[in-house]
């Protein structure tokens, strides 16, 4: 069975996974903010098989060029971003100078695409593409797990006044995409606690189930 771990990285104490398959022996990492001691001692002994990117704001992409020198492994990204990462003034790091240097790394490596079906670790991974925060947001539901990215949080939503933001996009992925799964899927955020589709249908102040 597919076991994670949640490390809250960098300024922005955003949610970083690292998700490890049942034979204890493959890995891969959801939005490394940060090349953390801390993750990168999770990482050791193991096979990083993805980074795996919901986005390419600053404060989710900023391990990716340390872990992929380190395991020589795939980066996934929408391929509406594929530039973010190369770039600081569209991943935001230019903008947030008091709280990050400019972060770049290579461009990614793979795209995503809407429901595109990705076998890892013995699992299969479906991506949703979810814009509004973003344009190339997406987020990766793997049974009955949703790493939302900043698509959706507990009792609350990404922001869309960020460039590219859209608030109506981000209502519209949220109803269409996320609050039509089953309520007991456990909702992993790229900020906050988790939470589930059911409660934030039922409680989430910002969008509200039709």
């Amino acid at each position: 069975m597919l076991t994670f771990q949640r490390f809250e990285l960098g300024p922005l104490q955003t949610n970083a996974y690292v998700l490890v398959d049942k034979t204890r022996t493959k890995a891969a990492v959801i939005d490394p903010g940060t090349p953390d001691p801390a993750l990168l001692r999770r990482l050791e002994g193991l096979k990083v098989e993805a980074i795996l990117l919901t986005h390419a704001h600053f404060d989710h992409i900023g391990g990716v060029a340390e872990l992929r020198k380190r395991f020589g492994c795939p980066v996934y990204l929408h391929a509406l971003e594929k530039d973010w990462l190369t770039d600081p003034v569209k991943n935001g790091s230019a903008r947030w100078s008091d709280v990050t240097a400019p972060v770049s790394s290579d461009p990614p490596d793979r795209g995503w695409t809407d429901g595109q079906k990705l076998e890892l670790l013995g699992e299969t991974f479906e991506v949703l593409h979810t814009p509004g925060h973003s344009p190339g947001s997406v987020s990766l539901l793997c049974g009955d797990l949703l790493f939302a990215g900043d698509a959706l949080f507990r009792r609350s939503v990404g922001r869309t006044d960020l460039p590219g933001g859209d608030g109506a996009a981000l209502a519209r992925s949220i109803r269409e995409k996320l609050y039509v799964l089953p309520d007991e899927v456990l909702v992993l955020p790229g900020h906050g606690p988790e939470t589930t589709i059911g409660e934030e249908k039922r409680d989430n102040p910002y969008v509200r189930a039709k």
